[in-house]
C-alpha cells in the first residue's frame, strides 16, 4: 500500500503531508520498509509492464 492515501488517526490528515509527529513517524517507517511502498500503482504497473516485455524477448530469443 502507498502512504499517499493513507490517513492518519491522530490528525486526521493524509500521512504523506505529515503534519503532526505520528504521521512523520509512520511515513519514515514505511519509506524504509518497502522500496515500493512510496511508488504510485501507476508507476508499479509500468515496471510489471516492462518486466514482462523483456522476459516475453528473452524467450523469444532463444528459440
Amino acid at each position: 500500500m502507498t502512504y499517499d492515501r493513507l490517513v492518519c488517526a491522530n490528525c486526521a490528515a493524509p500521512v504523506s503531508e505529515g503534519r503532526c509527529p505520528v504521521c512523520r513517524a509512520n511515513r519514515e517507517r514505511m519509506q524504509q520498509e518497502n522500496f515500493f511502498g512510496g511508488l504510485n500503482p501507476m508507476m508499479l504497473i509500468a515496471l510489471l509492464a516492462v518486466l514482462v516485455a523483456a522476459v516475453a524477448l528473452l524467450a523469444h530469443q532463444t528459440v
